[in-house]
This record gives C-alpha cells, structure tokens and sequence, in this order.
C-alpha cells in the first residue's frame, strides 16, 4: 500500500509541507532535515505524489515546450538533440520537460491555459518571430520563460541565441573569396527572427565583398526538404544560374541538395553550395557538404535549461541572455569560381 505524504511526515514528526519542500531540496530546510528525510525516503522506499507535492510547494517541477501540429521542428533531428540536452538537464534540477502540442494559429490559447492551471513553472519559446506576440503575452503575465531565438521588444527578456547575422556573412566571405561573383540565398519565411538575420548578413556579407543583391537569385522557401528542393530546381534551371547557393537551413538544405541530383549536378564541381546547419544523417552523401554550425543540439538543450532554471529562480533578465558564435566548417561541396561554372 503507497504511503501518503501526511502518514509519511507524520512517522518523521514533521508537516507535510516540510516534508515536501525537504525532499525537493529547497534552502529553507535545514541541511541536517533535508538530509534525515531523504534518507527515510530511501529507507522506506517512499515517493512523492506529484498533485501533493504541488499543492504544498506551489510548483509543477516541469517547464513547457509549446509546439504546434505539424510544426517542421519535430522532424528535424537537430531539434530533437535539443529535447534530449533540454530534458537530461532539467531532470538533474528535479524538473520535467513537456512538449506541449496547440493548434497551428492558436497557440497563445494554449499559452493562456497552461499559465492559468499552473501546470509548468516555465516556457520556452521556439520559432521566435520578429514580433512575437507569445512573448509579449509572457512579458504581460510575468511568468517566466526564455526565448529560443530573439524578437522584437522593447523590454528586456531572457533568450538564447546564434549570430545568425555573422554566420551568414562567414558562408558570403568563403565564396567570395573563392571568386563566386554570383551567389544565390535559399532562405525560410521572413517573418520567423534567424530567417531576418541571416538574410541580413547574407546582404551584408555581399556589400563587403563589393558585390550586388540580384532580387531573382534570393528564393524564399517553407522550412521543409520539399521546399528547399523546389527552390533549388528554380535556380539551376536558370540560362545563367548562380555559381555557389547559401542554404540558410538544414531541412531546405537536404531538399536542395536532391534537386541538384535530379538535375545531373555535383557540389562542389557544379556549383558550389553551403547550408547553414548539418544535414539530417538519414541523407546518404557521397561528399561532406560544407556547413555553418553552431554548438551540438545536445550542448545547446544544456545552455537552454541553465537559463530556464535561471528564470524560475527569478533572476535578472539581462543575465540570462546568451549568444553563441557560429564556424565554418569546410566539407567537399564549395571550390573556387572556375572549378563551379
């Protein structure tokens, strides 16, 4: 037969509450209380119910992930490295991850629900737009959360975050620099924020290189293989194609790299290509594509969650903001200009 927490804590002469808040490691009990009730615990073999342990902490001890149907991100291996980071960390802080599922286009209904019931701690927002309105929500209730990308806002939030502006430009100089005069930009919808800012230093990489925008050679495409493929189709179909391609995606990227097989062509021999992010492992290559790449998704769920844990414990926004650097890392699909016509 379970043991409640009321029979539990009145064996150790304690309240419920003390109890719970023991067992949950919080700084409040004495060191010599925490440690003599979780040996009972052990002892005894007890756990917790999760519904009294909320009720006597007022905490869900879970944070959520709110997802919508269909969203591209739960086919993207690199996201579900991020999920796995993401979870091992949390759970080392005696906190659950929930992905939380919502109707495409109703997502701040979900938001509403979840921060009324109570039943996670904190949020984290994914697929940040350039103005997002579930952050300006989160702001308004202040309940804590962190960002996965920057937006918009006056008011200062906690976020994680790429130098998706630098790591443009990186792929825009390498070409450069290997004599491409005429590089094309497959890129997702603009509204979503890495989209803006590797746009952006996509235009500013090509200023530097004293080298002009062609409108017909930035393709905007859905972030999906199907996508990527259809974009790159249109490009190399073109009389006088661009000689190297930046893919600001790995799911376009995977995409785009099929259409160059339908058509006959080879990175790197063809026309030289760069995708921003590894290309899923499930696309067998006979060559290694050259990439921008950011820390493994793994390291990046573990940053995220130190900031998480961060919010809950209330502290200042301005602490918990952090931006990782990108790196190119040369593979076998980009050659100089003469070796790509």
């Amino acid at each position: 037969m379970k043991t409640s927490l009321k029979d539990f804590a009145q064996s150790l002469g304690l309240s419920p509450t003390t109890v719970s808040r023991a067992l949950a490691g919080y700084a409040d009990v004495s060191k010599a209380t925490r440690e003599r009730v979780v040996q009972a615990a052990q002892a005894a073999g007890y756990q917790p119910d999760p519904v009294a342990r909320r009720l006597a902490t007022g905490r869900a001890h879970a944070v959520g992930m709110i997802v919508p149907f269909g969203a591209n991100r739960l086919g993207n291996p690199r996201f579900v490295d991020v999920v796995g980071g993401l979870a091992n960390s949390l759970a080392e802080e005696d906190l659950d991850l929930m992905i939380l599922a919502a109707r495409p286009g109703a997502e701040l209904d979900t938001y509403r629900r979840h921060i009324a019931a109570r039943s996670v701690d904190a949020l984290i927002v994914a697929d940040t737009l350039i103005d997002d309105s579930r952050i300006a929500f989160l702001q308004q209730q202040r309940f804590p959360f962190v960002a996965y990308g920057r937006t918009r806002t006056d008011l200062p939030y906690p976020w994680f975050d790429f130098d998706n502006e630098a790591g443009a430009r990186l792929a825009v100089e390498r070409l450069s620099g290997l004599g491409h005069r005429r590089i094309a930009l497959i890129h997702g919808p603009q509204e979503v924020s890495f989209v803006a800012q590797r746009r952006a230093g996509f235009l500013a990489g090509l200023a530097s290189a004293g080298l002009r925008a062609e409108p017909l050679l930035l393709i905007e495409a859905a972030l999906n293989r199907n996508a990527g493929r259809q974009a790159m189709a249109r490009l190399v179909a073109r009389k006088n194609r661009p000689t190297a391609v930046i893919v600001d995606n790995n799911l376009a990227g995977a995409g785009a790299i099929r259409a160059l097989t339908d058509a006959g062509l080879r990175p790197g021999r063809d026309l030289s290509l760069i995708v921003y992010g590894v290309i899923p492992a499930d696309i067998l290559l006979p060559y290694k594509v050259t990439t921008i790449m950011h820390p493994t998704g793994e390291a990046t769920g573990r940053m995220i969650a130190r900031l998480v844990v961060g919010a809950i414990e209330g502290q200042p926004s301005e602490t918990l903001q952090r931006l990782e650097q990108p790196v190119l890392k040369a593979g076998d699909t980009d050659a100089p200009a003469r070796a790509a016509t």
